[in-house]
C-alpha cells in the first residue's frame, strides 16, 4: 500500500518514501514530509553539489556539508548551485 503525504517541497500531495532515508532527526522529517518525487530531485541536485564541491563523504565534515545542503533543499530557501557550475547541455 502507498503511503500519501502532503510533501513540504512540492506542495502537493505524493506518494511518501518507504523509509527514513538518512538517520537522525533529518532523516525522520524528510519521511514524513517529503516525497518519493522531491526525494528524486535531491538525488540528482546530491551528485551535482558531490562533484563540484569535491566531497569526500568518508569524511564528517564533507557529510555534514551534504546535510546542511539537504535540510536547505528540502526545508530552507532551497539549495544553490555551486558558483561555478556550468549545467550541461
Amino acid at each position: 500500500m502507498t503511503r500519501m503525504i502532503r510533501c513540504a517541497k512540492l506542495g502537493r500531495e505524493a506518494e511518501g518514501l518507504e523509509h527514513p532515508p538518512v538517520p537522525g532527526e533529518l532523516g525522520t522529517r524528510i519521511f514524513e514530509e517529503i516525497s518519493q518525487d522531491a526525494w528524486e530531485e535531491w538525488t540528482r541536485h546530491q551528485t551535482m553539489i558531490i562533484n563540484e564541491y569535491r566531497l569526500n563523504l568518508a569524511t564528517d565534515a564533507h557529510q555534514k556539508i551534504l546535510l546542511r545542503e539537504m535540510e536547505a533543499f528540502f526545508f530552507g530557501a532551497g539549495a544553490n548551485t555551486p558558483p561555478d557550475f556550468v549545467k550541461p547541455e
